[in-house]
C-alpha cells in the first residue's frame, strides 16, 4: 500500500478515535500509536511538549527509547520549537545539531503543536531507519493530525 493510502486510513482512524476527547495525554498517546503503526516508515514516533520556557520533555511515543529532556537550543525538535515550523531532514548525518536518541535513524520530520497565537506546546517526531523517508506527504498530512489536536491540547 502506497504512503498516501496509509495516511487516508491512519487519519481516518485518529480522526473518528480523538472525537470528543479532551485529556492531551490520551490525544497524544492515540495519535502516536495510530501513526505508528500505520504508516511503513515510522520507526519512532512521539511527542515532545514544553514543560517549561525552552524545554521539551518527552511525552507518548512509540519504538524505542527517547531522548528524556530536549532544551529548545538542541537538536531538530528544539529548532522545530524555536522556529515553530515544520523541520523535513533527509539525512539526519548532514546536521551537526541532531541529537542521536537511537543511532539507527537516518531522516527525521519534526511538526509543532501551535496555539492560535503561534506559541508552541508541542511537536511530533517522527524518526526513520530510511534515508529520505520524509516528503511533503508527511509534512502535510502531520500538520493536519497537529490542527486537530491543537484545540483539544489546549483546552486543558
Amino acid at each position: 500500500m502506497d504512503k498516501a493510502r496509509q495516511y487516508e486510513l491512519a487519519l481516518q482512524r485518529i480522526r473518528a478515535l480523538i472525537e470528543g476527547e479532551t485529556d492531551a495525554v490520551a490525544l497524544m498517546a492515540t495519535i502516536v500509536c495510530e501513526l505508528h503503526h500505520g504508516l511503513d516508515h515510522f520507526d519512532w514516533t512521539g511527542f515532545y511538549r514544553v514543560v517549561s520556557p525552552g524545554v521539551l520533555k518527552i511525552g507518548p511515543y512509540q519504538g524505542g527509547h527517547g531522548c528524556l529532556t530536549i532544551p529548545f537550543d538542541k537538536g531538530v525538535c528544539g529548532k522545530c520549537a524555536r522556529e515553530a515550523r515544520t523541520q523535513l531532514v533527509p539525512d539526519v548525518t548532514q546536521l551537526l545539531y541532531h541529537i542521536a536518541c537511537s543511532g539507527s535513524t537516518r531522516s527525521e520530520i519534526v511538526v509543532p503543536v501551535l496555539d492560535a497565537a503561534g506559541r508552541v506546546h508541542a511537536v511530533l517526531d517522527v524518526d526513520s531507519d530510511t534515508l529520505e523517508a520524509f516528503d511533503d506527504t508527511d509534512a502535510r498530512c502531520l500538520e493536519t493530525v497537529c490542527q486537530w489536536l491543537t484545540p483539544r491540547f489546549l483546552s486543558r
